[in-house]
């Protein structure tokens, strides 16, 4: 697995320095933002030279980018506001491969209008998910159009909260373009150390084929979220259970203040390689 982290942690508007505070903090891949552009995360343009300066920092950091964060909330009650996330998206897809990804993390979104990551009594009815379906065969049309996956990751407060609904969701829409992100911490709140094993793992088993991708975030006793490595979440299990699926792909944590990130990136790696 590759040893990554969310590009936001740190701070600033241009990408050199940003990616080169990635790597200096023990991170070989990143999942970009375009915060870290100096522009909108979801921004109406992006320019060529814009894009292309993402890679060539990535290149001269040694860091890959390992995806571009794309979310806005596909099931907002308002459907002009869901419109203007399709295009912004469409900006995104149109200069991913410039900066040399071809994946773009979304977020399934919930019914409050005011939070994209808010849950909603709504989020579970047949009419959240018809405009789920909806927003999605959108999206992967401008997958296709731009040859790039999509990111789709169950989060307790989205209308995907769950693996189950993930692989439903996979299997009504049937295209390849849509991908899992995997964050074990968004799959339950409080737990049992058994509870939250059997989660975890039924998880990635349901998903398997699907992964591209894995979080590494925390969990507090009371269900807040922590900082990987300094919460409940048995990481040993979690990284063992992703090695026997065979997954090799990208390990990104997020979550952390910057001046945390060498201390995670250290645990993680100690885990990593206990568990080779």
């Amino acid at each position: 697995m590759k040893l990554g982290i969310f590009a936001k942690t740190f701070e600033g508007t241009q990408p050199r320095p940003v990616l080169k505070a990635v790597a200096g903090a023990g991170f070989v891949c990143a999942q970009y933002n375009m915060a870290c552009s100096g522009l909108a995360s979801m921004p109406d343009a992006i320019d060529e030279g814009q894009a292309r300066a993402i890679a060539g920092a990535a290149h001269k950091a040694g860091i890959e980018i390992a995806a571009v964060s794309g979310t806005y909330n596909m099931i907002h009650p308002d459907r002009a506001v869901r419109e203007a996330g399709h295009r912004r998206l469409a900006v995104l897809a149109e200069r991913s491969h410039a900066m040399s990804t071809r994946l773009i993390t979304v977020c399934t979104g919930t019914r409050d209008p005011f939070d994209q990551w808010k849950e909603h009594p709504d989020n579970g009815t047949p009419e959240a998910w018809r405009d789920l379906l909806e927003a999605m065969e959108t999206a992967i049309g401008i997958a296709e159009r731009y040859d790039v996956d999509l990111g789709i990751e169950p989060e307790l407060a989205n209308v995907i909260n769950s693996a189950q609904k993930a692989r439903r969701l996979i299997d009504e829409m049937q295209s390849r373009r849509i991908r899992i992100v995997l964050d074990p911490a968004n799959l339950f709140e409080t737990a049992t150390l058994d509870e939250q094993r059997m989660t975890v793992s039924a998880a990635i088993d349901l998903l398997a084929d699907r992964i591209i991708m894995a979080h590494a975030k925390d969990r507090n006793p009371d269900g807040s979220f922590a900082t990987a490595g300094k919460g409940v979440l048995d990481y040993s299990h979690y990284l063992g259970c992703l090695k026997a699926i065979g997954f090799t792909g990208s390990l990104i944590t997020h979550g952390l203040a910057a001046k945390e990130a060498e201390d995670v990136s250290r645990f993680l790696s100690e885990k990593l390689e206990a568990g080779r």
